[in-house]
């Protein structure tokens, strides 16, 4: 799983996603990156492949700052585990930054159409052609969000996305199709993660983005539509744990929140790989495997160690 952090604020921005990032840890990942918009509309990027202490190191030799931006975990899927294929990712103009976790099943219809409008791509993922989708509607759309609507409704597969823009001062658009996304409501400020241990040093207050919903964040605001347009009212949530509770889900023991969270976790894993409405399977690391390389399998092996073994 890969984890998300978001801010919108007058704080800085950095140690605040840092610190998000680093309470996500446990949902496994092989880099991570960071994007911040500064006071003079300047979008940076800092990523590192490995553990989020790499990152750091990054921001120690070529720090950033800013008062909106986003944060990145990434568990590979489309493409290795380097440096260049961590998240964020931008389009062409380098004023559109996207993080996301989930799977682009039409990516490479997708990639090859944006290819023949002349964009250019660096990595391998599946992440980085929704950028440039956004960069592609924003030739045509009357403002930021209007792009990022006509952009979701070209996916499938799923997906849990924060989006921000260089010329779009001090907002986030967040949307999701599966993968959870939680919003955190301040005073003058709003966070989005992927869970609530990530920002539930700053507020309490939350609510969770259903599917098929976009948040737009600013300092002052936050407004939630459906993929359409239409408003929706979210459902605000007091969370009552304290931080080290907050960690076990509310659950007294982690070994309570693993037994009840193995549903989530079978559907995680498989969410992107199978299709409930044909029943076909798609592992992308098998792809280069024919029929009569299947038939001459015999067994399953299966590699764990700890609860995931027992």
């Amino acid at each position: 799983m890969c984890g998300i952090v978001g801010y919108v604020g007058n704080k800085q921005v950095v140690p605040l996603i840092i610190e998000g990032l680093r309470k996500l840890e446990y949902r496994g990942y092989d880099s991570a990156g960071i994007a911040a918009v500064d006071e003079n509309r300047k979008l940076q990027i800092r990523r590192a492949e490995g553990k989020l202490r790499n990152l750091e190191d990054v921001l120690r030799k070529d720090p950033i700052d800013g008062s909106y931006g986003v944060g990145h975990t990434r568990w590979a899927t489309h493409g290795r585990p380097t440096e260049e294929n961590a998240h964020p990712h931008r389009d062409c103009t380098g004023r559109v930054v996207v993080v996301h976790n989930g799977i682009i099943e039409n990516y490479l219809e997708l990639k090859n159409e944006l290819r023949k409008k002349d964009h250019r791509f660096v990595t391998e993922t599946d992440t980085e052609i929704i950028a440039h989708l956004i960069e592609e509607h924003l030739k045509d759309c009357d403002n930021f969000e209007s792009a990022v609507r006509k952009m979701v409704r070209e996916l499938r597969g799923i997906f849990a996305l924060s989006m921000l823009s260089a010329d779009e001062p001090d907002t986030i658009i967040s949307a999701r199709q599966g993968p959870p996304v939680v919003i955190g409501v301040g005073e003058g400020e709003y966070f989005v993660a992927s869970d609530i241990p990530a920002i539930l040093e700053h507020t309490r207050d939350v609510f969770f983005l259903g599917d098929g919903e976009i948040a737009v964040m600013t300092k002052d605001s936050v407004r939630v539509t459906d993929f359409s347009g239409n408003e929706i009212k979210p459902e605000m949530q007091r969370i009552t744990w304290d931080p080290i509770q907050a960690e076990k889900g509310g659950f007294k023991h982690f070994m309570l929140k693993e037994i009840y969270e193995q549903p989530r976790a079978v559907r995680e894993t498989v969410e992107g790989r199978i299709s409930l409405d044909t029943g076909r399977v798609f592992l992308d690391e098998m792809k280069n495997l024919s029929e009569e390389d299947f038939k001459r399998f015999n067994s399953i092996k299966i590699a764990a160690c700890g609860t995931s073994l027992h």
